[in-house]
């Protein structure tokens, strides 16, 4: 039976969950240059937050390895630090965002079905990743550690795939932004 904590924790994790997807795909759509603004297009960012999402790749696997190799504090702390990449991940991607107009994928023929394939599933799947991460950590921090390792063996491969096709879009996409 679930404690009141627990169910308070789970009605945060909903919450988030539905919050932070809406609140990027509204801030998505809110350019401040279009709406009068006088602000600089924060071009810069693009390879810095795609260089986050590879820093966060490694550092799960390197959790993975920690805790395979039983030392769990180093786990822990490499789990803090790939949730805080990627928080800081999507900070700047709303940000880049919200200054500089939107980037479109010039390439042609089959490699533009591979990118939008790509695109989409990282999209679909950075969503889905929310509630998986949130619910993990709870698990883990609440110290139900059977339950921690039987939901992070689907969070793990979900979350890295996320994080390596953020690369992977960002290295597809790059040669058609702005100069």
């Amino acid at each position: 039976m679930e404690t009141n904590k627990e169910t308070k924790y789970n009605k945060l994790i909903v919450v988030l969950s539905v919050a932070i997807p809406a609140v990027v795909a509204l801030l998505l759509v809110v350019n401040l240059r279009k709406l009068g603004y006088d602000v600089q297009p924060l071009s810069f960012l693009p390879p810095i937050y795609a260089t986050i999402n590879g820093l966060t790749a490694v550092v799960l696997v390197a959790a993975v390895i920690a805790i395979k190799n039983g030392n769990r504090k180093l786990h822990e702390n490499l789990m803090k630090t790939a949730i805080a990449c990627s928080i800081a991940f999507l900070g700047m991607y709303v940000a880049y965002h919200m200054t500089s107009d939107s980037t479109k994928f010039g390439g042609e023929g089959a490699i533009k079905y591979v990118y939008y394939f790509i695109l989409i599933t990282h999209i679909l799947l950075s969503i889905i990743i929310i509630p998986l991460v949130l619910t993990t950590y709870v698990k883990a921090w609440s110290q139900q550690f059977d339950k921690h390792k039987k939901i992070a063996k689907i969070t793990f491969p979900i979350w890295l795939y996320v994080a390596v096709t953020g690369v992977v879009v960002y290295l597809m996409i790059s040669p058609y932004y702005a100069n």
